[in-house]
């Protein structure tokens, strides 16, 4: 496996995607947000903070593509991604999607701190039943249950968590460092969550998937669902995803998608196959697209970075602030809050959800002293930033 030669970009880093959706998605979506914008800009409504917002999104999306502005690192635009997203809602909720899209996209590339992140990362647990020879849960030193990382979430700091962002974050994924359906609260997490976000993630394996969780799945607002599989054929897949196998998971994602198919044919929910990419021989999106499109919405490969021990990296010469600090935060099941989950010893932790309020943890002066050390070209004296292609 060879180290990450470049930067690794937040945002759209795909390296292959594959979608059933209509080619024109972007354009038809692109055309959809100006018009619902411009009603939404008519009518007056909205705080001083969601009709800036939304006017700048307007300006971007109706700028000519030979005039991008001077003074800005980034331009907002509908790409593939939040196109296929916005199918899924109602227009009613689109102007409020825009506004946090908008935010996650833009905000941190101009260092502006928000009163919320866009974003919140909530693990349900820390364990996982694979050893994916890309991923920290390779790293003993943290998967090693007798070194103290390893736990499941209880349903009450859960609910404390959704109460706290209800209304003021809408991007949640309920995955990190573990496999969520490991977590005997999962489906209790997943109806209490209901219909509170717009944008609701799981990332999971899909090797524990059984007709309840498929069930709490679909009932429980989960917007985007994530298949981690990697590999089209059984030999690639055993290698990289240590614990697993393919025909088992595909028999998994297969239950799934009959049940969505039989219950739930009117929910609106993303399935993806989603793989990282660390073989460039062995690993082909239309092997993918061939053993996995079937069962899923999308097919992709994400661009891999090396994940599986950033404490052991060589040193990077990466100096730029990494775009996360204004971006996302991340929750551990026992209530610390870390900035990043390539830290994934909790190395740079700034504070407890458990203990305080999670927004007040984000504005904080832990989290503060972070941004102005990355803001001071001092990324390369802080462990282990110094270590991670991140920007």
């Amino acid at each position: 496996m060879e180290e990450a030669k470049q930067r690794y970009r937040k945002g759209f880093s795909f390296a292959n995607f594959w979608s059933r959706a209509h080619e024109d998605v972007v354009e038809v979506q692109s055309g959809r947000a100006v018009a619902l914008l411009q009603a939404q800009l008519a009518t007056g409504a909205g705080d001083d903070a969601h009709r800036t917002v939304w006017q700048r999104a307007l300006e971007d999306l109706t700028r000519p593509l030979e005039a991008p502005p001077a003074d800005r690192p980034k331009i907002f635009e509908i790409n593939r991604l939040s196109a296929e997203e916005m199918t899924r809602l109602e227009d009613g909720q689109v102007t409020r999607y825009l506004y946090h899209r908008f935010r996650y996209d833009i905000f941190p590339g101009e260092r502006r701190l928000d009163d919320a992140p866009t974003c919140v990362q909530v693990e349900p647990t820390s364990i996982c039943n694979f050893r994916c020879t890309f991923c920290y849960q390779a790293d003993r030193s943290f998967s090693d249950k007798r070194q103290g990382h390893m736990g499941s979430m209880t349903l009450d700091l859960y609910k404390r968590l959704v109460d706290q962002l209800a209304g003021r974050v809408e991007f949640i994924s309920l995955a990190s460092r573990g496999e969520p359906m490991i977590c005997k609260a999962f489906p209790e997490m997943l109806e209490y969550s209901a219909s509170k976000f717009i944008g609701l993630k799981v990332n999971t394996n899909a090797s524990l998937m059984t007709e309840r969780i498929a069930h709490a799945l679909l009932s429980g607002g989960v917007n985007w669902l994530v298949f981690s599989v990697d590999a089209a054929d059984a030999e690639t897949f055993a290698r990289l995803r240590v614990n697993g196998d393919l025909d088992d998971v595909r028999r998994k994602m297969a239950l799934f998608r009959e049940i969505q198919a039989k219950h739930y044919p009117d929910v609106p929910i993303i399935t993806r196959a989603s793989g990282v990419l660390v073989e460039q021989e062995g690993q082909k999106i239309d092997d993918m697209q061939s053993v996995w499109g079937e069962l899923v919405d999308q097919v992709t490969f994400v661009k891999y970075n090396p994940w599986e021990n950033t404490y052991e990296n060589s040193p990077t010469e990466v100096t730029s602030p990494c775009s996360d600090l204004w971006r996302r935060t991340f929750v551990w099941h026992d209530g610390v809050v870390n900035p990043c989950d390539c830290d994934y010893k909790s190395n740079l932790k700034v504070g407890s959800a458990a203990r305080d309020d999670l927004l007040s943890i984000w504005r904080g002066a832990a989290y503060d002293r972070l941004r102005a050390q990355h803001l001071m070209d001092q990324r390369q004296a802080m462990e282990p930033c110094r270590r991670c292609y991140f920007l």
